[in-house]
């Protein structure tokens, strides 16, 4: 099966996390009245670790109340993105040129995140990445985030792909394997350049683990 899509995870798989997220979440967290010093600060930032890659949003309703979890969600995006803006903002060794030479081999290419749309287009912006991909798709955009099939789904649909196994879905996190899977493509990888480890994978049934998104396109001339 030739691969004429490939669906990319942004921080930790293209884009380098370096703590960004945790960080974020420290400050997000506060802004509803939970310091580091709070009992339930523990184990609220290891749920926001064991959900690396799902929306956002999904991840402060597990935590907080209703009300709570957008004005913690809010405070996450202002701070991620005034990190970004600071220049806390680079691409994973080698992704940006992986991204070109799947584009010049005729594989489409979908960035996607857990972020919101504000926040995507600002770490684009940072890079300079406006017009690497072919299409850059938030949960906001698809209904679901991951696990859930749906932002892949879309750039399947929004793209004109024929076929999901000519579908290959790349990312740092079991969650971003598992969208894969359920989606139906034939390549579902973790990449070692993020969250995931490669016992975490495996767990999940990912088709394959890669050290980097740089070595992609040398995995789909092999298939």
């Amino acid at each position: 099966m030739t691969i004429t899509l490939a669906v990319l995870d942004m921080a930790g798989t293209t884009v380098a996390d370096d703590g960004l997220v945790e960080r974020a979440f420290t400050d997000a967290i506060g802004a509803v009245g939970v310091s580091e010093r709070d009992d339930r600060f523990p184990a609220m930032l290891d749920h926001v670790r064991r959900t690396m890659g799902q929306s956002k949003i999904v991840v402060f309703r597990a935590l907080l109340p209703e009300a709570e979890a957008r004005q913690a969600n809010a405070a996450f995006e202002a701070a991620y993105g005034r990190l970004v803006k600071a220049g806390h903002c680079e691409p994973v060794p080698g992704a940006e040129q992986a991204i070109k030479d799947l584009r010049a081999a005729g594989v489409k290419v979908a960035l996607t995140t857990g972020f919101a749309r504000p926040t995507q287009d600002a770490i684009i912006a940072a890079l300079g990445w406006q017009d690497l991909a072919d299409i850059a798709l938030t949960p906001a955009d698809a209904g679901r985030g991951r696990p859930f099939p749906d932002m892949v789904l879309t750039a399947v649909l929004r793209l004109g792909v024929d076929d999901v196994r000519e579908v290959a879905v790349v990312g740092d996190t079991p969650s971003d394997v598992v969208s894969g899977l359920r989606a139906g493509a034939s390549v579902a990888a973790g990449v070692l350049t993020g969250a995931g480890v490669a016992a975490d994978f495996e767990a999940v049934g990912a088709t394959h683990v890669l050290e980097s998104v740089r070595d992609l396109p040398s995995l789909l001339t092999r298939l």
